[in-house]
């Protein structure tokens, strides 16, 4: 059996590069480099015009990547990344730092060009206070902007921490709200179950109960549906059929249904508890007050990236005066769930039809299903 491959010591040093703090002086050398150029800029066309450009940028690269070596390193070595230095100390390193960088920089300069440097052949003080001043005023230009830049970093940081403890909160305030709103829903419609379950105890004891043991394995299908974030399609209109079901023992031949999916939305998302409102208002409002009953048509469709289900009903229609009161609670709620959840994505619309009833049109952003050919046709036996 062959042992594990083991990593080799070039990999392993720069793995230990990229996780040493010094690895963060790579992107502030772009800054450096910056600042070089324009020291260089500054000392050929201000400072000593007609000197050579070339010459003059190989004199600043030297002095100031040696400046921000030793600065910067010492820096990441006393404090670290996350640490902010202290005054009096980070002051200490550049006083330090400047006049080696200044003397070691010279000397690399003179070697890579065999330049001759008046500061470093006749010592000449003059030359050697200017150009120990011009690479103070440099770095200590430089150590500001490197300052700002890091507290800008650590601003942003904390901005950025801010906006995501905001966030979390607000999805919990809106988790929450949900689940209020969803909490609303399920006792309404069970309290007009039992309210019917009380009604026909009185005169029809056998039908109320065959209602209450549908009731009982109707709650027992819906606890785990209803309590969820998410469910299917599929799960939705199955939990119609049996709350159609429900209503047909007590309505009997009064009450008709039809139930239409493609098989091509069953595993689609949607939030729970989105289709019964509409489906009881449908048969509380429309069919219920109709002394000869009527149908309910629920169908569900893609359009456009859009999930469209729609619950269409013959009974009395929007505003009718034989039409039964209520508080419309669920149908508020709907809204009110789907703007907390997808804005101006989603929608949902009542309109009276032209012959009679209401088409309740439910659309929300569709998610990616697997696709397949057939049909599912549920309808009431």
């Amino acid at each position: 059996m062959s042992s594990p491959t083991k990593p080799s010591s070039a990999s392993t040093q720069r793995t230990g590069w990229r996780r040493s703090r010094y690895y963060r002086m790579l992107p502030d050398a772009r800054y450096a480099i910056a600042f070089n150029v324009v020291c260089a800029l500054v000392i050929t066309y201000l400072l000593n015009p007609g000197s050579s450009l070339g010459r003059n940028l190989v004199a600043s690269m030297c002095i100031g990547t040696i400046a921000f070596v030793l600065i910067d390193g010492a820096r990441l070595t006393i404090w670290g990344e996350k640490q902010r230095p202290k005054t009096l100390p980070l002051l200490a390193i550049i006083l330090v730092s400047v006049p080696v960088a200044q003397w070691l920089g010279l000397h690399l300069f003179t070697w890579l060009t065999d330049a001759k440097v008046k500061a470093l052949t006749t010592f000449d003080t003059a030359e050697v206070v200017a150009n120990l001043v011009f690479t103070l005023v440099v770095t200590g230009v430089a150590v500001v902007f490197f300052a700002s830049r890091e507290k800008m970093s650590r601003l942003q940081a904390v901005a950025a921490n801010e906006k995501a403890r905001a966030e979390q909160e607000a999805r919990q305030a809106m988790q929450a709200q949900l689940q209020l709103l969803q909490a609303q829903i399920e006792p309404h419609m069970l309290f007009n179950t039992l309210a019917n379950l009380q009604g026909l105890i009185s005169f029809d004891p056998e039908r109320a109960q065959l209602l209450l043991d549908n009731l009982i394995q109707y709650l027992r299908a819906t606890l785990s549906s209803s309590r969820a974030q998410s469910t299917t399609l599929g799960q939705e209109f199955a939990l119609m059929e049996a709350y159609l079901g429900l209503m047909a023992i007590r309505m009997g031949a009064r009450l008709r249904y039809t139930l239409e999916l493609p098989a091509t939305l069953q595993q689609t998302s949607v939030p729970p508890m989105l289709l019964q409102p509409l489906v009881e208002n449908a048969i509380q409002h429309g069919l219920e007050p109709k002394i000869e009953g009527g149908h309910i048509h629920v169908t569900a469709d893609s359009d456009q990236g859009q999930l469209v289900i729609t619950v269409h009903d013959n009974g009395l229609g929007l505003d009718h005066p034989g039409q039964s009161k209520g508080t419309h609670l669920g149908v508020s709620n709907i809204r009110e769930r789907l703007q907390a959840m997808f804005g101006a994505q989603a929608s949902l619309a009542l309109d009276a039809n032209p012959d009679a009833g209401v088409t309740a049109r439910l659309s929300l952003p569709a998610q990616p299903c697997p696709t397949t050919t057939s049909t599912i046709l549920c309808q009431q036996p």
